[in-house]
């Protein structure tokens, strides 16, 4: 039971105010005459004010309520090292028991997990979440069971009770990491890029732990390469992407004996190669309405350097124009083709023929080029079936064509080979059918390569092929410029020479022969192109730990195959199949949880201190107390910790009764009043 009095005035309270006010004037003013029942006067006056304000008496019956205690369990990853699973255990148990023999208090559970997203430990929040869901006013305290690594220290809620943290590990604990502080997200095929990195011990480090480290950097499926790195300091790795697109690189960091875990010794960096610009030489041999075509679709790129050589006037022809007339400027021939050939990414021979304008020198010196890795497209035009003929200079020796002699003049749809309907460049592409036709074709016997298009009798007409590092592609026709120009409906000229330079390049999405994974979450889709007739045999992937996996593949198309995996862990996997190998990553780059893996209280101590609540070492204090302790007192000690009690209750039942009845606030003013009267009237005569 709990009994109070309340105020039910019968006039507002600005009346009552104002009326004791006068009440107040009056009764000074009877003091100062000298009235002898000026007091009796001023009680008779609050008599009346109090009977005016209503006082009542109010009952209560009111049951106590438990206090709560809200306990935020950290199960994440950090909390799965060494022997903190046990240690968090033994601590949820102990916490269990010590609120059962308090008595009037209730323990709230909630055990928090790995964040999605790589978002790390969110205490916080779900301690924000625990206090919402019970009255605020009942909440007497709260326990973190935690190695005190937590990520969300800016959603605190606002406390009403202490704070404490039930910190796991151990002082003795150490532990090495791998820092990638800086790392591009985009470079320059070819050209270097740089990396900085730092290897730092954190934690009691050990006199042996040593002042340097080994670090294995890989880079795609190439051969790991190691080097000693010293400890705490900040470097710089220079590296050089090999290709275009998504390169994936890992560096790992030896383990040392005794570290609490190596699984942030390893970091997975993703750099998506660019070219900075493409350097292309483009040779004419003659104006020809289809070389504008070439210019304009090189021209249209800005990311495209282009250096076009046509031959206006070849040797033997002589139309009598003085050479002190010409505006030409010599082209530096010798400087393009034998001194800076390696500059250029692509060279295209556009209806060139031999005419002694470029020595046999130089064309070999082409030749070396693409042996070497650099790329030839050859458009060729009726001069390639004459004595002039491309193919018969050095370059022809590494040609996958011969010409015949014969050029075939007759109108003709080009069409898709077998090969060239599962080929990356050509497939695809627009129905042939909807292509406008061509009206020339040299007549080409393949010695090599692939051939891609047919013309004119299922005859070559477009052959790509491999020499040495480079790369090269005859196409036998030099009508594609109808199709620029719309001829019959045209046909796919864009997508079929931006593929063609693209595959020319090494591209790696045009590769015939490519096993790449796509990654969503830990579900991983591994695709698989061929251009060969027979299934290819199961992919081998190799997960972080060293354990192989056989995964079939499903056919989805011509020369696609592709299956989806669950990955079993977060990291980097290989996976090979026949000569293919490729690399993915799982999970994030850098795990949240693995950051910072030494337990520390430092970061929850701002939201701790100000109720008096702190930290408790485990290690040392495995055998807690819980004790109550007052609003606004230090709730933490050597090993005990403090709640507040709440006091909350549920009201029963509600009575209210009037503090005394009418007529006795009537009788109390009025013999009040009498009194005053016969003190300053009737005993006052009798005096005198």
């Amino acid at each position: 039971m709990n009994a109070s009095v309340i105020f039910d005035p019968l006039v507002p309270w600005w009346a009552l105010w104002v009326a004791l006010g006068f009440a107040v004037a009056l009764t000074g003013l009877a003091a100062w005459r000298g009235l002898r029942g000026w007091w009796l006067r001023g009680l008779s006056l609050v008599v009346v004010l109090a009977a005016l304000a209503g006082p009542s008496a109010q009952r209560e019956d009111r049951v106590p309520l438990p206090d709560i205690v809200i306990a935020v369990v950290d199960d994440s990853a950090s909390q799965r090292l060494s022997d903190r699973p046990a240690q968090t255990q033994a601590a949820l148990d102990r916490l269990r028991s010590q609120v059962a023999t308090m008595g009037g208090t209730q323990l709230r559970v909630v055990h928090l997990a790995d964040a999605p997203d790589n978002g790390g430990t969110q205490a916080m929040a779900a301690l924000a979440q625990a206090m919402a869901d019970e009255p605020r006013d009942r909440i007497a305290g709260a326990v973190l069971i935690s190695d005190g690594q937590v990520h969300d220290m800016q959603a605190a809620p606002d406390l009403p009770a202490p704070l404490h943290l039930l910190q796991t590990g151990h002082a003795s604990d150490w532990d090495r990491r791998l820092v990638v502080s800086d790392a591009p997200a985009f470079a320059i095929i070819g050209e270097e890029a740089r990396l900085t990195l730092r290897v730092e011990d954190q934690g009691q480090v050990p006199a042996n732990a040593g002042t340097s480290a080994r670090l294995t950097l890989t880079l795609g499926a190439e051969e790991p390469v190691s080097f000693d790195v010293p400890v705490g300091q900040d470097l710089e790795l220079p590296i050089r992407l090999p290709h275009g697109g998504m390169n994936v690189l890992q560096l790992a960091v030896e383990g040392a004996e005794g570290e609490i875990t190596d699984r942030n010794n390893a970091r997975i960096v993703q750099i998506n190669g660019v070219r900075d610009r493409l350097r292309v030489l483009l040779v004419s041999g003659e104006p020809h309405a289809g070389e504008r075509v070439w210019r304009n679709l090189l021209k249209s790129d800005p990311s495209v350097d282009l250096v076009h050589f046509t031959i206006l006037r070849p040797p033997e022809k002589q139309d009598g124009t003085p050479v002190s007339e010409l505006s030409l400027v010599a082209f530096p021939t010798r400087e393009l083709f034998m001194e800076k050939i390696r500059d250029f990414d692509l060279i295209i021979f556009d209806r060139y023929r031999l005419r002694g304008i470029l020595p046999g020198l130089y064309l070999q010196n082409v030749r070396d080029y693409v042996v070497n890795g650099g790329t030839v497209l050859v458009a060729a035009g009726p001069e390639f079936a004459g004595v002039e003929s491309l193919a018969r200079s050095p370059l022809g020796e590494i040609m996958p064509v011969r010409a015949t002699g014969r050029v075939l003049e007759e109108g003709f749809r080009p069409v898709l080979s077998a090969l060239g309907q599962r080929h990356p460049v050509t497939e695809g592409l627009e129905q042939p059918e909807n292509w406008g036709r061509w009206f020339r074709q040299i007549e080409l016997e393949q010695t090599g390569g692939e051939e891609l298009m047919q013309g004119i009798g299922g005859r070559p007409l477009l052959v790509l092929d491999r020499v040495g590092q480079g790369r090269i592609a005859v196409l036998g026709s030099d009508q594609l410029w109808l199709w620029g120009r719309g001829f019959e409906g045209g046909g796919p000229q864009l997508e079929l020479t931006r593929r063609l330079a693209h595959w020319m390049l090494k591209e790696p999405e045009l590769e015939e022969e490519a096993l790449t994974a796509t990654v969503s979450g830990e579900e991983v889709t591994i695709h698989r192109r061929t251009v060969a007739d027979e299934a290819p045999p199961p992919v081998t992937i190799t997960g972080p730990d060293g354990t192989e996996t056989a995964l079939p593949l499903v056919e989805e198309g011509p020369g696609r195959f592709a299956a989806t995996w669950q990955a079993p862990q977060l990291g980097l996997y290989r996976m090979r199949q026949d000569d293919l190998a490729a690399v993915f990553a799982v999970g994030p780059a850098a795990p949240r949880e693995f950051d910072e893996t030494i337990a520390s209280a430092d970061r929850l101590m701002p939201v701790m201190q100000p109720l008096g609540g702190g930290p408790l070492r485990l290690e040392d204090h495995a055998n807690f107390t819980l004790r109550q302790v007052g609003e606004g007192r230090v709730a933490v000690g050597r090993g005990w910790i403090g709640v507040t009690p709440r006091g909350a209750y549920d009201a029963r039942d509600v009575t209210v009764a009037p503090l005394l009845p009418a007529w006795l606030w009537l009788v109390a003013a009025a013999a009040l009043m009498l009194g005053a009267w016969l003190r300053e009237g009737r005993f006052t005569r009798r005096v005198s």
